[in-house]
């Protein structure tokens, strides 16, 4: 697999990444035991970029990815944006915009 520096760090990833929205939003929720499986094939394949967001669920998404990395953390790099303040309420709505930086979350 060929790889990639990102920007001028010395972040390296596969050059071909994997975005993960569709395994539990928007398209989905696909079966949680085959986007795992499918996920560490990645890894297995070389992919170590892998993308999310914290509004895929909400949440959802980022704890998929998560817990199928969990095994390979160190090898691989994980993308998620964030920015939207989620309801109150515990709904799945966003209530509002919201990118402080207590939000952002490592």
């Amino acid at each position: 697999m060929q790889k990639r520096k990102l920007g001028k760090s010395n972040l390296e990833v596969s050059a071909i990444g994997l975005g993960c929205m569709g395994m539990s939003f928007g398209f989905g929720p696909a079966d949680k035991k085959e986007m795992i499986a499918l996920i560490r094939s990645a890894v297995e394949r070389g992919v170590s970029f892998f993308d999310t967001a914290e509004v895929y669920g909400p949440f959802t998404n980022e704890e998929l990815v998560g817990e199928a990395l969990a095994p390979v953390r160190e090898r691989v790099v994980i993308a998620t944006k964030f920015g939207f303040k989620p309801d109150p309420n515990g709904g799945t709505r966003w209530s509002a915009l919201g990118s402080r930086p207590e939000q952002a979350v490592s």
